[in-house]
């Protein structure tokens, strides 16, 4: 069937229609979205936050956003694997484009982020965020933690994301420790996945190396983290590097010896029983990658978190 319409993103004339944009044609939108300002109605909300003046290594994430967003429009409206549904027939989702923020003052970037996160979850969606480097997390969490209480994180990383911090640092590098000492997350109901690198201290903080991932199945990963978080309100976030570079190369801090995208999209896959209130993919930077494939990576990890909202909805949880 020819295409009925173009640049769905604008033209959408509801909240839950499939598109018909080819996927070489039309505005991209995440997953072809409707790019509106107005939360009315919607159930989930994606936007982006091009920021990465808080990266150690390579820099590049801002770009992050745009990247996954021109990746996703892969994805046609046929029921979407695995989740064998239309994620849009029930659920109403917008692309709510970026978060405004100063490139010249850093220091005003956490209270920006945090303040328009804030104004997305009072409407009562589903806020799934594309970044940027993994500092952006830090004033996610607090937006989500005053809206839930102290949440489990669920961290799939290469790195700890423990290290010091004097609480005025913009460092990707640190945002855990200051989130557990400031009570946003419980350490003993959070668990990081896929780490293979040492920091200082690991806050009591649940760690599956990379090592334990390899000799793990997914379903074993996925009963862990289950098991471990106990039921707990849960903000789930994806660093692209804690998949292997070769499957991830175009990010900030790659780290060898990761798992595939396979066994870590078939782990997210199972966690449906998780109470996840929030979630973000960060630290794609296109400008490392090679043919999308870390786009393409980030991108099918977000619509995995958007299918698995959809059903924890349509089960009525």
């Amino acid at each position: 069937m020819p295409s009925t319409s173009i640049d769905h993103a604008f033209t959408a004339a509801s909240l839950t229609s499939a598109a018909s944009d080819p996927t070489f044609a039309g505005a991209l939108s995440f997953m072809r979205r409707r790019f509106t300002k107005s939360l009315e109605g919607a159930d989930a909300v994606v936007w982006g936050i091009p920021f990465d003046a808080a990266t150690s290594n390579r820099p590049g994430t801002r770009f992050g956003p745009q990247a996954i967003r021109r990746a996703s429009a892969i994805f046609d409206n046929d029921p979407q694997y695995p989740f064998n549904r239309d994620l849009f027939a029930e659920m109403a989702v917008i692309d709510y484009g970026d978060c405004l923020l100063d490139y010249g003052n850093h220091q005003d970037t956490p209270a920006a982020i945090e303040r328009q996160a804030t104004a997305i979850l009072d409407s009562g969606a589903f806020m799934l965020t594309l970044g940027g480097d993994h500092f952006i997390t830090w004033p996610l969490l607090k937006a989500h933690a005053a809206k839930h209480g102290p949440l489990a994180l669920v961290q799939f990383d290469a790195h700890q994301d423990t290290w010091f911090d004097d609480g005025r640092r913009v460092d990707h590098g640190s945002f855990v420790a200051r989130a557990v000492r400031d009570g946003l997350i419980d350490p003993d109901r959070s668990i990081q996945i896929g780490i293979r690198t040492h920091a200082p201290d690991d806050f009591g903080i649940h760690i599956l190396y990379g090592h334990q991932v390899e000799d793990m199945s997914p379903a074993d990963i996925a009963s862990t983290i289950v098991s471990h978080t106990k039921g707990a309100p849960a903000y789930l976030t994806f660093d692209i590097d804690c998949l292997d570079p070769a499957y991830a190369p175009g990010t900030g801090t790659p780290v060898a010896g990761g798992p595939s995208s396979a066994k870590i999209l078939s782990t997210l896959q199972r966690l449906h029983q998780l109470d996840i209130r929030g979630a973000d993919v960060v630290e794609v930077s296109p400008a490392y990658d090679h043919a999308d494939i870390t786009a393409i990576a980030g991108a099918t990890v977000a619509m995995y978190m958007l299918g698995l909202h959809a059903e924890r909805r349509a089960a009525g949880r």
